[in-house]
């Protein structure tokens, strides 16, 4: 899981990037973000409840996002707030490597990662 130092605390922030942020869309999934003046990255994951009506099923979508994000941190520049919205249900049901590799493709469109 995603330490909490790297995560949004408060709705005012996630608000602000929506806002203020540029998005990229890939099948699946959406990547807002915007530059940030603390020095470290923060990364939210949505999950609408019209991908998944559970909460459980939310729940799994977004810890598999998060771990994808986790496992390949050193991509992402610092200095910079990300928020994943997840579209489609076949997230939760996606091998793992599929995930990590459509994440990668959306990051790397947004022109704002490090060289893989």
């Amino acid at each position: 899981m995603l330490s909490q130092k790297y995560r949004f605390h408060s709705r005012g922030g996630v608000k602000y990037v929506y806002k203020k942020g540029k998005t990229v869309r890939r099948a699946g999934f959406s990547l807002v973000f915007c530059e940030n003046t603390r020095g470290f990255i923060r990364i939210a994951v949505v999950v609408s409840k019209k991908v998944a009506k559970t909460a459980v099923a939310r729940n799994r979508i977004r810890r598999r996002v998060y771990e994808a994000i986790r496992k390949n941190m050193e991509f992402i520049p610092l200095k910079q707030d990300y928020i994943f919205v997840v579209y489609d249900k076949k997230a939760g049901e996606m091998p793992y490597d599929d995930l990590v590799k459509s994440l990668g493709e959306l990051v790397a469109e947004s022109k704002v990662c490090y060289n893989r």
